[in-house]
């Protein structure tokens, strides 16, 4: 397994997918040496390496329901559809707690990207990096723009790391991973389209020009992305993982059900997989 690493797509509520596949690969106790992920695959990312094989059914869909977490109150009030403080506060310290000691003691290492919002560049902090302050860097990997602030850290301005760099492969290849295996969280097939709220976007965020030319340029990156992880597919250093079943769920979505759907296919997914899986990692 040297020299692979695990990389995590965002995707908001879609992450739920993510979670089931991680959710069968601690119960089959295969963790890989590197993982790096943005936004809600960052979230995940983090209760894997932490060896909290329920917290990510909780955090996603346990409290879906709790107004704090996702409510159009939430927005009136503060500006953010999902509750960060809530999320990034609330939940890994008093409801469902982080594991922080079992995270430290790890291995693994573990990579957080997020968007620099004046230059629109990706920027990763490994733990070294970020030290103490994970719960920080993983809070502005996944401040989507229009639903919630940025974060100032590190003398910078950050946001969604899902924007610069939303399947980060190539930070991987860099860091010296010959083999990666991905997690998805959209179907086979699918390619991202322009942002059609160009001109609202360039007036909220005009202080912010990196994010701005980030915002327009996305669909661009994505989808060239996606094209170069299914050539190395083809040639044996990419495992894919992705959803088999057309997608019910949406980036934001408040139904238990639909989300446990997702959760649980994951786990089948990944499930009939294992073999060639294991197979990848040997």
């Amino acid at each position: 397994m040297k020299n692979t690493g695990l990389v995590l797509e965002g995707g908001g509520s879609r992450g739920v997918y993510t979670a089931g596949v991680l959710r069968y690969l601690m119960e089959q106790e295969i963790y890989l040496p590197y993982i790096i992920g943005v936004s809600a695959g960052a979230c995940n990312g983090s209760s894997y390496v932490s060896r909290q094989m329920d917290r990510n059914r909780a955090v996603n869909i346990d409290y879906i329901d709790h107004p704090e977490y996702l409510s159009l109150r939430n927005f009136i009030k503060k500006r953010q559809l999902f509750g960060m403080d809530f999320l990034f506060d609330s939940l890994p310290n008093q409801l469902e707690p982080f594991e922080f000691e079992a995270f430290h003691d790890a291995k693994e290492e573990f990579v957080v990207g997020v968007t620099d919002c004046m230059t629109g560049d990706p920027v990763f902090y490994k733990r070294e990096d970020y030290g103490k302050d994970l719960l920080t860097v993983i809070r502005a990997s996944s401040s989507l723009p229009l639903v919630a602030p940025a974060v100032p850290y590190d003398d910078r301005i950050l946001m969604d790391g899902g924007i610069s760099d939303p399947i980060p492969i190539k930070q991987s290849e860099r860091d010296g991973n010959r083999k990666n295996v991905v997690i998805l969280t959209r179907n086979r097939g699918y390619y991202k389209k322009p942002q059609s709220f160009g001109w609202y976007i360039r007036k909220k965020y005009k202080a912010y020009p990196g994010l701005v030319k980030a915002l327009e340029k996305r669909h661009i990156i994505y989808n060239e992305t996606l094209q170069y992880i299914f050539e190395e597919e083809k040639k044996g250093n990419v495992f894919v993982i992705n959803p088999s079943e057309k997608l019910e769920v949406g980036r934001i979505e408040r139904d238990k059900e639909k989300l446990t759907t997702l959760y649980q296919q994951g786990m089948e997914d990944v499930k009939k997989l294992a073999e060639p899986l294991r197979e990848f990692l040997t």
